[in-house]
């Protein structure tokens, strides 16, 4: 069964629609990494920057960020789904998001409120912060009927839901899924990644000589994936779990090698047949080390590869919907030359990781492009590696 990507909402640190988004990666531009303090450690963000919308008062107990950055996402992909729910039916639609902070800033809001007047703030939902509250937002606002539900499992996150999608449709219990995912900035995971002393001092550095952290950024990314023929195709899904460490990548990087050819094998395509590859790319020591080793394997040195989180910080629960969506907007690209996303961090290559064909700002293709695989993998050894082309 053939299943394809219709349409795409998406706004993060690099852009806030589809359009802004894709002429800033192309760009090289990383002014969307801010340094800020509003989270506890003095650092660099990655935060989606503009007025979101306001979550409509019948729907106020899911009022958070975290939501206002998936109506956003919604927003863009409305008539596409309006159009969806004519066709198949209301019952026929299903929600499946991916997170890992859902609405937890809020509940740092009113934590702050309750210890200076000792009562919550009176607009104060728990369905704010509950894990499955995006999934139950967007299927409430569309009044969409079918399976809704969150996964999270960390940065593979989103990504694991676009499997889970894929089942729910070949399982014939959906012809159509809203299927990506978002995740806010919170103190809890700023506070939470410096502990681990994982967090820049600067701008991340993916790939480079003296990296030292990542960038934590905030995003959404909704895609609707269906049954009816479209020019984009979701062409193959690799997954393991390696259980190597709960923070800390297999070096030997076996599982993720076999995330990524699995996902070949599922899309019946080679190696030489991928167009452009989105690395995981978070810029600390050890995981950038894994992947290069495990690309350079499967892949050898030829194959253009970039880090789109110098641009866009690492997006966490949401980062492989948005670097899917990433994937997408090359692939929907009228360019003929094929422009490719350039690996930004104000740095040398490392040049001690097995080498890799890091895209530059201008590089392109030279041809349309018509595959893309991007890499997700997650605490505890958890990888992920998904194919999008042309139909």
């Amino acid at each position: 069964m053939k299943l394809y990507l219709n349409d795409v909402g998406v706004l993060c640190a690099a852009g806030n629609n589809k359009n802004e988004v894709l002429s800033r990666l192309l760009k090289g531009d990383y002014s969307g990494l801010i340094q800020s303090d509003k989270f506890g450690k003095n650092c660099f963000v990655g935060e989606v920057d503009g007025e979101l919308p306001k979550i409509p008062k019948n729907y106020s107990r899911y009022d958070c960020r975290n939501n206002r950055l998936l109506l956003a996402a919604l927003n863009q992909i409305e008539p596409t789904m309006q159009r969806m729910i004519k066709k198949f039916g209301a019952n026929r639609i299903g929600v499946v998001l991916g997170t890992s902070t859902s609405g937890i800033y809020n509940t740092e809001l009113a934590l702050k409120y309750l210890n200076q007047n000792s009562e919550l703030p009176k607009n104060f939902d728990y369905k704010q912060q509950q894990m499955g509250a995006g999934a139950d937002f967007v299927a409430d606002f569309l009044g969409i009927n079918g399976s809704a539900y969150t996964i999270s499992t960390a940065c593979s996150s989103s990504g694991k839901a676009f499997s889970s999608a894929r089942r729910l449709i070949k399982l014939g219990l959906c012809d159509a899924v809203i299927v990506g995912g978002a995740d806010s900035l919170c103190g809890l995971t700023v506070n939470g990644f410096n502990s681990l002393e994982s967090i820049s001092t600067g701008f991340c550095k993916p790939f480079g000589l003296h990296r030292d952290g990542i960038n934590i950024g905030e995003a959404a990314s909704l895609f609707v994936l269906s049954i009816e023929p479209s020019s984009i195709a979701l062409k193959g899904i690799g997954a393991t779990s390696d259980a190597y460490h709960f923070s800390a990548p297999d070096p030997e990087a076996t599982y993720v090698i076999k995330a990524m050819q699995n996902a070949l094998d599922d899309a019946k395509k080679t190696p030489d047949e991928i167009d452009y590859l989105n690395l995981h790319g978070t810029a600390t020591v050890l995981n950038d080390a894994m992947e290069s080793k495990a690309v350079h394997t499967l892949f050898g040195s030829k194959l253009a590869v970039s880090s789109s989180k110098g641009m866009t910080g690492h997006t966490l629960g949401a980062a492989a919907a948005l670097e899917l969506a990433i994937c997408w907007l090359l692939l929907n690209n009228n360019d003929n030359q094929g422009m490719l996303i350039p690996n930004i961090n104000n740095d040398a290559i490392d040049d001690t990781l097995p080498p890799l064909n890091f895209v530059k700002k201008g590089d392109f293709l030279g041809r349309k492009i018509k595959i893309c695989q991007s890499n997700s993998f997650a605490f505890g050894g958890n990888n992920l590696s998904i194919i999008l082309g042309l139909a």
